[in-house]
């Protein structure tokens, strides 16, 4: 499946590969692990059609640079957002953002201090407690997984990827995902971008929710296995005049399971306007 990001930013810790499409109001979608801007490949041109559309991939993910010794912490991802923010001349755009996309948004938005006009997390990591499951193993055992033979360790990625979707891939979409992670190569990047993200990093913004004056809205896949609906609760009960919408017979991966239902949300207030 053909998706390129044409366009390179320059970090202190690589290069980060960028796209956009259409115009209007400027709108950025940030994406989560272990996934890349692949994930809006139908939603983006959607959107595009009234706005004007901007997506990457965070450094040592999908078409990004991957290397060695690289800070892919929740910290330096939003470092990075609020660099590209300031790249592209967007002083206060529309943020979506999915899965740990919500913990760099929120920290950009809160610690980083740029400004957008509204906020739409789904199925995001925000705060609370998140270190579990497999995501703990990988922090505990770092020294493990990066020595699994490789066959093994694709199986790993492609079962862990499988969960988060309740429809199921379509044809050639799974193998997209899984490609930044494949060989010697991708898979000490997968583990070295794992065992950087810290529930601390959600912990130093968690008391600055509640001031959070600009719109939010929440929208959660009613089957995620990955963030469960407590987690949207949370995050609910934290945000001020936050709006929690539910996608029912869906998971974690919203763009897979539901992208029709996600679209309709995510362009309910262009409707309305």
């Amino acid at each position: 499946m053909d998706w390129t990001l044409d366009e390179e930013f320059e970090t202190p810790g690589g290069v980060m590969r960028w796209g956009s499409v259409g115009s209007g109001e400027p709108l950025v979608l940030v994406h989560g692990t272990p996934y890349s801007s692949f994930l809006w490949r139908d939603i983006a041109p959607a959107l595009g059609r009234t706005r004007e559309v901007f997506f990457f991939d965070h450094l040592g993910f999908g078409q990004s640079e991957q290397r060695e010794g690289q800070d892919l912490s929740l910290a330096a991802h939003s470092v990075n957002f609020a660099r590209l923010l300031d790249h592209w001349g967007l002083p206060s755009p529309s943020v979506v953002a999915h899965d740990i996309g919500g913990a760099v948004a929120l920290r950009t938005l809160l610690l980083e201090e740029r400004d957008y006009r509204d906020l739409t997390l789904f199925d995001a990591v925000s705060g609370g407690e998140w270190e579990r499951g497999l995501f703990r193993l990988f922090l505990e055992h770092e020294e493990v997984f990066r020595e699994l033979p490789g066959y093994a360790h694709e199986a790993l990625v492609a079962s862990h990827l499988r969960h988060a979707t309740q429809a199921g891939f379509r044809p050639g979409v799974l193998e997209a995902f899984l490609e930044p992670w494949r060989r010697e190569a991708g898979q000490a990047a997968f583990y070295r971008q794992y065992t950087q993200i810290r529930q601390a990093d959600t912990a130093a913004y968690e008391h600055l929710l509640g001031g959070i004056s600009i719109p939010v809205r929440l929208i959660w896949g009613r089957e995620d296995r990955i963030l469960p609906p407590q987690y949207a609760e949370w995050l609910h009960e934290r945000v001020p005049h936050s709006e929690l919408h539910w996608i029912e017979g869906a998971g974690h991966l919203l763009q897979e399971d539901a992208p029709g239902r996600l679209l309709a949300c995510l362009t309910a207030g262009d409707r309305q306007g």
